[in-house]
């Protein structure tokens, strides 16, 4: 079993060692990026929290000690995990050490990024440039630079360790990096249930026993509902931790993601649950009334695999195709509300709603969905 030991504060360095332009870093920190550190594995299996800045909450420092794959008994190597804990995102690059005359007794590191924006590529390729610095010179120091480089001018660049500009990663890229083709291609109709469940704002559980998988397949899930454009509902990487299952439950809605197939007894987690690995999904009872599907849910399914399935459409002409078809349900929503009793926001007129007789299925849709979108009156 590895054993953790902190070896040494980046506040303790001696200051003549570092460019008086890193400590401009305490005033902007808070603006871009929460914290960075390194993790070490030596020679003897432990795992070293050698070194971090600014200093991290006890709770802070186990949360990525366990997602870091150096304290996984495991032992497999996850060259990059990310995901959320608080609304705070963290990114984690773990490298192998070969042949580094700074890093003799290490045999592998990790570079962790804790910041605000949901933008995996970004820190991927940021956190691969901090890692070959780090693999040079087996200090923080020059990697710190590097980072303050970025954070102030929005740009880094070296011939040796590789170039990074900000400006090359914003975050709508971000949000098209999955393939909803892929989902709709593994579950094909059954696709209109993680439609239905996101626009209800209900909780989504995801296991595979690869975090990979997992994180490819929950990161584009949100697209499914791409009016709000909101990955705050993203939690890619969550362990069956007490602290991690409660800051999880304090949240309305979201997509969770576990390696851990004991999650499917969970069911306290969970509204829908997803066995990535064998295929399947599965609607909790206790969500089964909202979740009722009908002739509206058809007709979107349909729309979502045809569209899916048109080899000439791309990933994000599917998703405008799926999300015309939002718009749609949400107008006829609109047309069913008032405005009263001075409030600015519409609600919706129950009464107008059952005169449209609509099918059971679609009344019971829009209630649930106006409920999601707080257009009841209370």
């Amino acid at each position: 079993m590895s054993r953790v030991r902190i070896r040494w504060n980046f506040n303790l360095i001696p200051g003549n060692l570092i460019n008086p332009s890193i400590y401009f870093l305490a005033a902007v920190w808070h603006s871009h990026s929460e914290h960075l550190s390194t993790i070490e594995k030596d020679t003897n299996g432990d795992a070293l929290w050698v070194w971090c800045y600014p200093s991290v909450t006890a709770e802070l420092r186990t949360l990525l000690l366990r997602k870091c794959c150096l304290t996984d008994e495991n032992k497999l190597l996850h060259t990059f995990v990310f995901g959320q804990y608080k609304r705070s995102w963290f990114y984690i690059t773990t490298v192998e050490v070969q042949d580094s005359p700074a890093l003799k007794k290490v045999t592998h590191f990790s570079i962790v990024l804790t910041a605000k924006d949901f933008n995996p590529e970004k820190y991927a390729a940021f956190t691969r440039i901090l890692c070959r610095i780090y693999l040079k010179h087996g200090s923080p120091v020059k990697m710190m630079e590097s980072y303050i480089a970025v954070l102030t001018k929005g740009i880094c660049q070296s011939e040796e360790n590789g170039s990074f500009l900000s400006k090359d990663f914003d975050a709508r890229k971000a949000y098209l990096a999955g393939s909803i083709k892929d989902i709709v291609s593994q579950f094909g109709m059954e696709t209109v249930i993680l439609y239905t469940a996101l626009m209800l704002k209900k909780r989504i559980v995801v296991y595979h026993p690869r975090i990979e998988a997992i994180q490819e397949f929950t990161r584009t899930l949100p697209a499914l509902v791409w009016h709000r454009q909101d990955w705050s509902i993203l939690h890619s990487y969550v362990h069956l931790n007490e602290e991690e299952l409660e800051a999880l439950k304090a949240c309305t809605g979201y997509i969770a993601g576990f390696t851990d197939s004991e999650v499917s007894s969970r069911s306290d987690l969970y509204d829908v649950y997803v066995n990535l690995a064998d295929s399947e999904i599965t609607i909790s009872p206790v969500v089964k009334e909202a979740m009722t599907m009908g002739k509206l849910h058809k007709e979107i399914g349909q729309l979502i695999v045809q569209s899916a399935e048109d080899p000439d459409k791309s990933d994000s002409q599917v998703i405008k195709d799926i999300s015309l078809k939002t718009k749609e349900i949400l107008a006829t929503l609109a047309s069913l509300t008032e405005v009263s009793d001075g409030n600015e926001k519409p609600t919706l007129n129950t009464e107008a709603l059952k005169q449209k007789r609509f099918p059971p299925a679609t009344e019971n849709f829009l209630f649930h969905l106006a409920a999601a979108e707080q257009m009841l009156k209370i």
